[in-house]
């Protein structure tokens, strides 16, 4: 397996980046971790309901990219 800047592919570091960066979509799903009742896997699947199908510059917003992109914050 390829790396990109410490992630599996582009598309996976092209999602991490702007899901931590964009003021608006690090809203959507920073807060979800505190929460017992919401999973990854939830926090995944509400995630793919509300963000657009890509990035602004390409990259596909898949259940994989997204979950490796937010996964550390359930692992406190």
């Amino acid at each position: 397996m390829k790396e990109y800047n410490g992630h599996r592919s582009w598309n996976a570091w092209n999602v991490c980046l702007w899901l931590h960066n964009d003021p608006d979509w690090y809203a959507e799903w920073e807060w979800m971790s505190e929460y017992p009742e919401i999973s990854l896997k939830r926090a995944v699947c509400r995630l793919l309901i509300a963000l657009p199908d890509k990035t602004p510059d390409g990259a596909v917003f898949n259940p994989l990219a997204i979950k490796l992109a937010i996964k550390s914050n359930w692992e406190k």
